[in-house]
């Protein structure tokens, strides 16, 4: 990749762990993008499919490693020790970039100076690459943030002062490591919505986003996240922590019968949000809506199908 020393240089850096399905279209997205100064780092866990020769055949435009690791975020964390650059990213290994995205990026960055992480719109793909949906971005609020992570990974930016002012990704966080960033980083610098579609964010089996047997410590995670720096538990945490807990532990007939266990898991929810809360916020009375409770007897990407 050709340097240009009046373009910012960006760092943009994959964690990897045997997903040689994917991850040619992704530094493929990486190393065609039209902009000049990219550096791409890519941090592989010892992945022992055919990752590895995938690296090897793109040596000389990316740098990476391969080694044993404690997880996603650890491996982030070492390429952002590694990256040189004023601007930065993590795209994961089944994820991509959409043509002219890191240029995009950078020109809204060196317009607005003050700006200190951008984030777009994306698709969400199959495992073909096919697009099932949107994901549902929108401006930026923080007390929405609260209860929505419209901020979608794959589609962020930040520049690198942003990142050393808060600190790297919390190794013990396992699939909010993201949204714990945003929020420490949004309560000391300015958040820019560009929207534009930015990037694919790919749904498959093996996506901890949709993997039913995380459903319960992914939602636990999220609802301690947001407790802990907003010392509140909004309603929709709470609902979604409980609907998957009681589906959890019942039996696989009972938990096909969808409208049974979201009846039990409002009852559940109230009980878990006042125990927690103390009290009714009246932000969350107003999530009480007709939209909000069709919801409830959806899958959540069936949701943003169409989006």
């Amino acid at each position: 990749m050709n340097h240009s020393i009046d373009k910012p240089l960006v760092s943009i850096i994959t964690p990897s762990y045997n997903q040689g399905r994917f991850i040619e279209e992704t530094i493929k997205s990486v190393l065609n993008q039209d902009y000049p100064n990219i550096e791409y780092i890519v941090i592989d866990g010892g992945s022992t499919d055919n990752t590895i020769d995938i690296l090897i055949k793109y040596e000389g435009r990316l740098r990476w490693v391969s080694e044993p690791d404690k997880g996603q975020s650890d491996a982030i964390n070492k390429g952002f020790a590694m990256a040189r650059g004023s601007m930065m990213a993590w795209l994961n290994s089944d994820d991509t970039y959409l043509p002219g995205t890191v240029n995009k990026v950078v020109d809204l960055f060196c317009s607005q100076t003050d700006i200190g992480l951008i984030y777009g719109k994306a698709y969400f793909i199959d495992i073909e690459g096919n697009v099932i949906g949107r994901y549902p971005t929108e401006p930026f609020d923080y007390n929405r943030l609260a209860i929505f992570n419209f901020i979608c990974q794959p589609a962020t930016f930040f520049r690198k002062e942003a990142l050393d002012e808060v600190g790297i990704l919390d190794i013990n966080l396992h699939y909010v490591m993201d949204y714990d960033l945003w929020i420490r980083m949004a309560n000391k610098n300015k958040f820019a919505y560009l929207p534009e579609f930015l990037a694919t964010y790919r749904f498959h089996e093996e996506s901890k986003t949709i993997s039913p047997s995380d459903a319960v410590s992914n939602h636990e995670e999220t609802l301690k996240i947001v407790m802990k720096y907003y010392g509140w538990a909004p309603l929709n945490r709470v609902y979604g922590y409980c609907y998957h807990r009681l589906k959890s532990k019942i039996s696989p007939g009972l938990a096909e019968r969808n409208i049974l266990i979201v009846l039990l898991s409002v009852i559940y929810s109230f009980s878990i949000y006042l125990s927690l809360n103390k009290r009714i916020k009246l932000y969350d009375l107003k999530m009480i809506n007709r939209q909000n409770l069709s919801k409830l007897f959806k899958k959540w990407i069936d949701i943003y199908k169409g989006y």
